[in-house]
């Protein structure tokens, strides 16, 4: 066959049925045509010619056959049957979608097609030598396409659905559209074209088959009746046909409130009560108008319209606007007025005016309110009391008669009394019964200006009911304080001051306030009046200048001058007072800035020079130094050293043997306190001189057996034996060591044995009781109880 066909132009061109009958007729009908629409245009679109030849471009969908679907076939003009030629085929799902048979060129689709998936494939075509594998034609395209049969039905992609209308309207309000998504081909067939019908829903809702608007399709339908409605619709394709795929959704379509409805009160009367001591802005009660709307529709204004407690109560609306909260306007008083009526008005806020028709939108009630009588404090006339007194008023002068009744109807007496903390100096006194409030101290402006009293009124049958008022007491002033000179008490004159210099300026304060303001008079004292050295001008300006009346001032002549000042007021009575200012001789420079006010030179006697007085100075020093310098030396002389402090030996030696007061003997005397390094380099010969020692008196009544002999009379002996050497020592300190046994054996009932305390007085003791002591005191009798009167004295 020696035409050729070019596929893609064909395949854009012609319809699928034209083209499958193109298949059918004998390709030398179609060839010349072909031919000529390539040569007409050759110039333009550079056209190939193709030795292909194939019989089929379309494949049905979803193709369920046990074998694969034949396509079309491939056949070039050099092809001469002899299996020389190769087809190969490439391109979308070649190999995987598509397989050709390489010696016929026929063309399989090994896959189940769906044009939802992919609608078209791109394919190439080429023939080549089987031998040397060298094409024999260029490589060719062509598109195999998809035809679509209906497998898909209509969807609801955003379902289901939810709508609102307001309730009330119209036949063939508009209340949602619905679409619905055919996957199939639109441009093939009825397989896509969708018809709506209402499935569920009427007689209330209707839909368009066309558009899939849904409708209302019944008048007045009321909210309050019911709000939601369930509509189910359904879309078919192939036009609704007998066959067609159906798919359906939900549309929840709610009612929307208007105001429709007018408030209505529950009750047509409210009782209700508070005490007639709630404060003012107390919640009374609450009311509420029921609307049958819903939102905005139903929200409601109240007003007090009409009764006799307007002025008494006042009402408002609560958070969600829906109540009505009666609350306290002004103080109540069961006394004055038990019980008020309100007329209460409750409307809707937000009106439709389409719907007045339907009105009016509000209701009116009756609201009686009863006022609780309650056990109420004492009140006084006033709130609060001002009272200016003056600060001379005598003690006992009425202040103010303070008044409080009872406003029960019972009118239960009243007492007074006053705030301690309010009066803490107890300067006033209320009288118990009448409220009369008196001064018991004197008042002072000048310390307290104020009184700031709290009177306390108190039900005689009810202690707890108490209340107070505050009595501002003024102080008022009285000219009672005389002026005095502030603190410029003290000034200075040069040495080089002339007649009539400035000395100093002298002012005045009085703590009294006088009414016309302070205006203070200066002069000099009678005493001072004709004073030859300073004078006083007064500057009419509450100030007065202290000014010389001479010059040549001196330290020599007189370094202080003291000149008292009379100031007086000028308010009635006269208050007036007398100030020293003193006034100090300066040396002081050209510039008569001070240089010294020290007069010790000048206090000397007219013979002491400068230089005398300077060499007394000196010698008084160098005496100082030297009898500092003798101390000192004396103290270094005195100073006890030791000379070998290995021979510096304490020892303790205590004996107890059952005798004595048990454990408080262990406060023993301590002779390493008399223990002497030195002793074998003292001076036998030398006696001390501070202190004649008294050994005799120690001793006279000891044993010469004890002392001479036995262990225990060693001791007595060493320590004799050292106050010898002590005395005789001219380096040992200057003291005695002595250690009092005035407590020692207490409780014992031998008391004290201290053989030191016993030698210190000049009496004779007898010993002979301790033989009576029995076997524990047969020691201390052989030592002290027999008197020998030949033992030789140790000294």
């Amino acid at each position: 066959m020696g035409e050729r066909f070019h596929l893609p132009e064909v395949a854009s061109t012609l319809l699928p049925v034209a083209l499958c009958i193109l298949t059918l007729l004998p390709h030398s009908i179609l060839g010349r045509p072909a031919e000529e629409e390539n040569a007409g245009s050759s110039a333009l679109l550079q056209r190939v010619k193709r030795g292909w030849v194939w019989n089929q471009f379309f494949v049905l969908e979803e193709y369920t056959g046990l074998e694969p679907l034949y396509i079309g076939k491939l056949h070039s003009d050099m092809d001469k049957g002899d299996g020389s030629i190769k087809y190969i085929l490439s391109g979308e799902g070649a190999g995987t979608t598509f397989t050709i048979d390489d010696s016929t060129g026929d063309i399989h689709a090994l896959q189940r097609l769906d044009r939802e998936v992919k609608s078209q494939y791109l394919l190439r075509a080429q023939a080549r030598n089987r031998l040397t594998d060298r094409p024999l034609e260029p490589e060719s395209q062509f598109i195999v396409k998809i035809q679509d049969i209906n497998d898909n039905e209509p969807r609801f992609l955003d379902g289901p659905y939810q709508a609102t209308v307001p309730e009330m309207s119209n036949i063939g309000t508009s209340v949602i559209q619905l679409t619905a998504t055919d996957a199939d081909d639109p441009t093939y067939g009825n397989s896509a074209r969708v018809v709506y019908s209402i499935v569920e829903g009427q007689p209330y809702f209707s839909v368009d088959a066309k558009t899939g608007v849904v409708r209302v399709s019944l008048a007045d339908m009321d909210r309050e009746t019911r709000e939601n409605y369930t509509v189910v619709i359904q879309a078919k394709d192939m036009g609704g046909q007998l066959g067609g795929l159906a798919g359906t959704t939900t549309v929840n379509v709610m009612l929307g409130d208007i105001n429709d409805n007018p408030p209505m009160f529950d009750q047509r009367l409210y009782q209700m009560s508070i005490p007639e001591a709630a404060p003012v802005g107390s919640v009374v009660g609450r009311i509420w108008a029921k609307d049958r709307d819903i939102g905005l529709n139903a929200e409601m204004v109240y007003s007090i319209i009409d009764g006799d407690g307007r002025d008494q109560f006042d009402i408002s609306t609560d958070p969600t606007n829906l109540f009505g909260i009666i609350t306290v306007k002004k103080p109540l008083n069961f006394e004055g007025k038990p019980s008020y009526t309100l007329k209460v008005e409750g409307a809707n806020n937000h009106l439709d005016p389409s719907l007045r028709h339907r009105g009016p939108f509000k209701d009116v009630t009756i609201v009686h309110v009863s006022v609780e009588d309650v056990d109420e404090p004492p009140q006084f006339e006033s709130p609060e009391y001002y009272v200016e007194l003056s600060e001379d008023a005598e003690i006992g002068t009425l202040v103010k008669t303070i008044s409080a009744r009872d406003p029960d109807a019972a009118n239960h007496t009243v007492r007074y009394s006053i705030d301690k903390s309010s009066d803490p100096e107890k300067f006033f006194y209320v009288e118990l019964t009448t409220g009369s409030l008196m001064t018991v101290r004197s008042l002072d402006r000048e310390e307290i200006g104020w009184h700031n009293i709290t009177v306390l009124a108190m039900e005689m049958n009810n202690p707890t009911k108490i209340s107070s008022v505050s009595v501002a007491v003024r102080v008022l002033d009285v000219n009672d304080n005389p002026p005095t000179l502030t603190h410029y008490l003290e000034a200075y004159v040069c040495e080089n001051a002339k007649a009539g210099q400035l000395v100093q300026t002298v002012t005045a304060v009085d703590p009294d306030e006088p009414l016309g303001g302070q205006r203070f008079y200066y002069s000099l004292a009678p005493e001072a009046a004709n004073n030859p050295n300073f004078t006083l001008r007064d500057n009419q300006d509450n100030t007065a200048w202290i000014l010389t009346r001479r010059g040549g001032w001196s330290h020599q002549d007189q370094t202080v001058f003291y000149l008292p000042i009379f100031v007086s007021d000028g308010e009635q009575p006269v208050q007036s007072s007398t100030s020293t200012l003193t006034v100090r001789v300066c040396s002081c420079d050209h510039d008569g800035n001070v240089l010294s006010c020290t007069a010790e030179a000048y206090t000397l006697p007219a013979s002491l020079s400068r230089g005398a007085l300077i060499a007394i100075l000196a010698c008084i020093f160098v005496l100082l130094v030297m009898i500092l310098l003798m101390l000192s030396l004396r103290t270094h002389r005195k100073k006890p050293f030791l000379c070998d402090e290995e021979e510096n030996v304490h020892e303790n030696i205590v004996r107890y043997d059952d005798e004595g007061g048990g454990e408080e003997d262990t406060e023993a005397f301590d002779i390493a306190a008399m223990w002497n390094p030195r002793e074998a380099h003292h001076h036998p010969g030398k006696m001390r001189q501070d202190m004649l020692p008294e050994i005799e008196s120690l001793s006279r009544y000891v044993p010469q057996a004890c002392v001479m002999g036995g262990g225990d009379s060693s001791v007595h002996g060493y320590v004799l034996a050292k106050l010898l050497d002590a005395d005789m020592d001219a380096c040992a300190p200057p003291y005695d060591s002595l250690q009092t046994y005035a407590y020692e054996g207490e409780g014992s009932v031998a008391e004290s044995l201290s053989s030191l305390q016993s030698g210190t007085s000049n009496t004779d003791h007898e010993y002979d009781y301790l033989n009576d002591w029995g076997p524990r005191f047969k020691k201390l009798a052989e030592m002290y109880g027999v008197l020998e009167t030949n033992t030789p004295q140790m000294w």
